[in-house]
């Protein structure tokens, strides 16, 4: 029972990752369409076991189990098969260890493989080409353990209602669960990503749709929802879905991923907007018999999961070689082009029946799988060569591994040079540089070494600091310098690296012994060094390395030589 308008719910999901992946300035909360799909899938999934439980009185979990498979594990190989040949055109930042990320995404584990890596979902040097199928493995691990759980209450129930009632409080204490360890986690968290990629954390979407389904299911709706039905006009109805959107682009436009509030509170209104949005499609299905869905709207939601599959991996590899207008035109037409394919021509072969083209032209599915293994033998064979030849790291990731290892070797030595010869100033402080910064610094560490011959350097990745807690833990008789940080990838004023940087000058300004080393205004002005890479770590060959190490060294010691005429925390 094909339910009309649910087709607007999914593709308002899509919509919102899309818009956020390819133009992410213009709505930094799009991240949220993942949670309007879970949403959904957590109540379409629900609303089917228990329509099966009415019709049979019991839950065939393994013949669920592989409608799953079929629905979810093709358009993914398929996916995978077409784009990771691709990745040869653009920089080995890419491909590096590629063989992992095939095996995290075919394994359902990309979400943990992210995690044990200790990426952030929006900063990387080079995104995972993967990265997205994080969303699978939780839809993954959800199907399995939910399956079972109704399958089990499916055995503990004689009724329908019975069984309504366990799938609903079962729902309710997974969701209040898994809700609470989102909201807490974050709370003490230094890597949001964590709890956003999670499964166990970020399941509680899934619940929210399935205690809908229990109230306003497909085909067993349920007395409260026939009661609204009668109670509330089309135009009502309508309002209300106009609405639910309303508040999910809303949340979209405001929200930021490492806000604390996304965390607490965002990813649960985005949610319960998704479930109001469902309900209300629910509904308008039932009031507008005589009117059909658009044909257009049933293609985009029928396609929107294998355009979700494909246009990361095409986007990433398009954006690299055009500007990103064009890189997002063109992964939009290739995405759905690949999508259709997978939607109406290779899944309904798999599943044994004969394919339809523009509801004319029937395929023999004998012939079409045929045809389409015989065409992606190459592509096969190209993934398992790259695969099995692509690089462990990147050049990146190599010249971070060099630079740290040589920043530990030179530790020690500067260290007993201190302690040798080193004299008190009159706080009893001992004269010297000391450098603590990220894996922007680590890339500079040789040019600020140079610079500095004396300053003892502490770089390493992905390291976050407390500004205000330095500013207060800072001892006496001390000077403290702020690497403004850089990120070219935002330009909210209000969010990230910006708002960052905007402290850390209100604090200058606040505190004589704070001196500002402005690297955001020196990057902006020099927009050469950032070319083809992720515009948080300059240079992507051996010139813009270069030019981008001496502007850094450079800017450091000129805020040195500054701090040096200044004032000490007194």
């Amino acid at each position: 029972m094909r339910i009309k308008w649910f087709s607007l719910v999914r593709i308002t999901g899509l919509v919102l990752v899309l818009i956020y992946h390819f133009f992410k300035d213009a709505l930094p909360g799009g991240f949220i369409g993942v949670d309007v799909f879970f949403t959904f899938s957590g109540y379409l999934i629900t609303a089917l076991l228990i329509d099966e439980f009415a019709r049979f009185r019991s839950i065939d979990v393994i013949g669920f189990l592989r409608r799953r498979f079929y629905r979810i594990v093709p358009p993914l190989v398929f996916m995978v098969l077409v784009c990771t040949p691709f990745l040869l055109l653009v920089r080995t930042e890419f491909i590096s260890g590629i063989k992992y990320q095939i095996a995290a995404a075919l394994g359902f584990v990309t979400n943990y493989f992210e995690i044990v890596l200790g990426n952030s979902y929006e900063n990387q040097f080079a995104p995972h080409v993967y990265l997205h199928t994080w969303s699978l493995a939780v839809e993954m691990h959800f199907y399995v353990l939910w399956g079972l759980c109704a399958w089990l209450l499916a055995c503990m129930s004689k009724t329908i209602r019975s069984y309504k009632v366990k799938i609903a409080g079962a729902s309710l204490v997974l969701l209040v669960a898994t809700y609470l360890a989102m909201a807490t986690g974050a709370q003490s968290s230094t890597n949001l990503s964590i709890q956003y990629f999670s499964t166990q954390t970020h399941v509680f979407p899934f619940f929210i749709g399935a205690l809908l389904s229990c109230v306003a299911g497909i085909a067993q709706t349920g007395e409260l929802f026939d009661q609204l039905e009668q109670k509330l006009s089309t135009q009502l109805t309508l309002v209300g879905l106009v609405a639910s959107c309303g508040v999910l682009v809303f949340l979209s436009v405001f929200m930021h991923f490492e806000d604390l509030f996304t965390y607490t509170f965002g990813f649960l209104f985005a949610s319960l907007a998704a479930a109001a949005m469902i309900f209300f499609a629910r509904m308008l299905h039932q009031k507008t018999e005589g009117i059909n869905e658009p044909g257009i709207v049933s293609f985009v939601a029928d396609t929107s999961y294998g355009v979700y599959l494909f246009h990361w991996p095409l986007y990433i590899i398009f954006a690299e070689k055009v500007d990103p207008v064009l890189a997002a035109l063109l992964t939009l037409v290739l995405s759905f082009v690949f999508a259709s394919c997978s939607f109406y021509v290779l899944e309904p072969a798999l599943a044994g029946k004969s394919p339809e083209i523009f509801s004319r032209i029937k395929l023999d599915g004998q012939k079409v799988l045929r045809g389409a293994g015989l065409a992606l033998i190459p592509f096969a064979a190209a993934v398992a060569f790259i695969a099995l030849t692509a690089p462990q790291l990147s050049d990146f990731q190599n010249d971070l591994l060099l630079n740290a290892s040589l920043q530990e070797q030179s530790a020690m030595t500067m260290t007993r040079k201190h302690a040798d010869t080193s004299q008190a100033s009159n706080y009893n402080v001992v004269e010297g540089v000391t450098y603590i910064g990220d894996s922007v610094s680590l890339r500079a560490r040789s040019y600020l070494q140079d610079a500095l011959p004396d300053a003892q350097i502490d770089a390493s990745v992905s390291r976050n600091v407390a500004v205000d807690k330095i500013v207060d833990m800072l001892p006496r008789g001390h000077r403290l310098i702020f690497v403004t940080p850089y990120d070219g990838r935002n330009s909210d004023p209000n969010a990230g690296a910006n708002a960052i940087r905007a402290h850390e000058l209100e604090l200058a300004q606040q505190y004589d012994f704070i001196t500002i080393a402005d690297w955001a205004q020196v990057a902006q002005d020099n927009p050469d060094i950032w070319a083809g890479t992720d515009y948080v770590h300059f240079g992507s060959d051996s010139d813009s390395i270069n030019r981008g190490g001496t502007l850094y060294a450079q800017m450091v010691k000129d805020a040195v030589d500054k701090a040096n005429q200044g004032h000490v925390k007194p």
